[in-house]
């Protein structure tokens, strides 16, 4: 499937895209109005991490080299939508909220990396049990900027106790899409009590021999939406990302 075909069949299926288009990126959303938008900017900068930036679109613009032919409104499986930091729709295309004023950033996202992992024999737990990554609110705090602040989230993937080092070293190559992991082991350090109740996505069995780990997630920026409570916003549903045109290996550094 190629990133337009994958972007086609989400206009009509809205599921978690993990596996889809396997060799190309994938990208969260953050779609604000031109006024918040520098602060965002600032912000991102300051959290490289959960918002690493892969390109962002001018006010009104819809579509652009990463996603040729399609959509910025109708091209992503689910949507999430927010008014003063409140979640008042998760909408399969925006048209409806759509305005001039809108900027759009593209941040990387980790199911980029996890087609090296794959083929690496790391295992990807979410894609094994055909359903969303686990991703977990923390009591790590982001670095503010201007209005927004609030918690990083995490990405968690179950990897044998034997092949973390090599998960860390595979995923480090790809500081765009989040790079190596921010925490290896206890759950407990950063905040999460129980690895069986996510606060976005689904839980995964965590075979004996596995331990959790945990990469800095795009998801970031609708926790802070809640936290900072902006006027409008509008995101991806968690896990159901933009596939874009660019390859994987364009962000995987020696």
């Amino acid at each position: 499937m190629t990133p337009l075909e994958a972007r086609e069949h989400f206009r009509t299926e809205a599921r978690p895209t993990a596996g889809f288009a396997r060799g190309y990126a994938q990208a969260n959303l953050m779609i604000l109005p031109r006024e918040d938008a520098f602060d965002f900017l600032l912000f991102a900068q300051r959290n490289p991490k959960p918002c690493p930036l892969l390109g962002v679109l001018e006010p009104g613009q819809v579509s652009s080299d990463l996603l040729q032919g399609s959509d910025i409104r109708d091209c992503v499986p689910r949507y999430r939508v927010f008014e003063n930091g409140s979640l008042v729709d998760e909408p399969v295309q925006v048209f409806d909220y759509w305005r001039d004023d809108l900027v759009t950033f593209m941040i990387g996202c980790s199911f980029t990396f996890e087609d090296a992992l794959l083929e690496n024999g790391v295992p990807v737990a979410h894609i094994e049990n055909d359903c969303n990554v686990p991703m977990f609110r923390t009591n790590v705090a982001t670095e503010p900027a201007g209005q927004f602040s609030g918690p990083l989230v995490v990405s968690m993937r179950p990897i044998p106790a034997g092949q973390v080092a090599d998960a860390v070293r595979i995923t480090s190559r790809y500081p765009a899409v989040h790079g190596a992991p921010v925490h290896v082991g206890d759950p407990s350090a950063i905040g999460i009590s129980d690895l069986m109740s996510p606060d976005y996505g689904d839980a995964v069995p965590i075979p004996d021999g596995t331990i959790p780990v945990f990469w800095a997630c795009g998801v970031t920026p609708q926790a802070v939406v809640a936290a900072s409570k902006p006027s409008f916003a509008i995101t991806h549903a968690p896990g159901h990302m933009l596939v874009t045109d660019a390859r994987d290996l364009e962000y995987q550094v020696p």
